[in-house]
């Protein structure tokens, strides 16, 4: 299975040169916790980082920072981890793993942002196999059942 197929194509973005306040904005107004960090024009968005709320709480509001200075560019770190849309997914878990990070922005073979991968996304789709091989399991119990009778 490929990280294109299992990452959520719906995704919620701020532009580098954005303030802080936009990007807490904008989390609120899509309820959700990450925003992709993009340069460029929409539709043609490259991902350069990614801040979470918890980022927002840690690095500016934790820390007494005026945010009316602060530009998202200056949260985000040098370097990205971003995942190839063909990829395989379980090679996508390992870097995740290795890097430490729960989201992580899926591009195409242009580096364009086509999606983001979060850890829920692989929880749901490894509990979901899972209960397909419990299937299997109970399938193969009443088979044996009838037999038996």
């Amino acid at each position: 299975m490929t990280i294109g197929e299992v990452c959520n194509r719906g995704v919620v973005v701020v532009d580098k040169a954005e303030g802080i306040g936009a990007a807490a904005r904008i989390m609120r107004d899509h309820h959700v916790g990450t925003v992709v960090v993009v340069e460029g024009d929409e539709g043609a968005w490259k991902p350069v980082g990614i801040v979470t709320d918890r980022d927002l709480v840690l690095e500016v509001l934790a820390l007494d920072l005026v945010t009316m200075k602060l530009r998202i560019a200056d949260l985000t770190g040098t370097r990205l981890l971003t995942l190839d849309e063909d990829g395989d997914v379980t090679e996508a878990i390992k870097s995740m793993r290795d890097w430490g990070v729960r989201r992580a922005p899926v591009v195409d073979d242009e580096g364009f942002l086509v999606g983001i991968l979060a850890l829920d996304d692989l929880i749901d789709l490894i509990s979901e196999q899972l209960s397909d091989i419990v299937g299997v399991m109970v399938h193969g119990q009443k088979q044996e059942q009838k037999r038996a009778a």
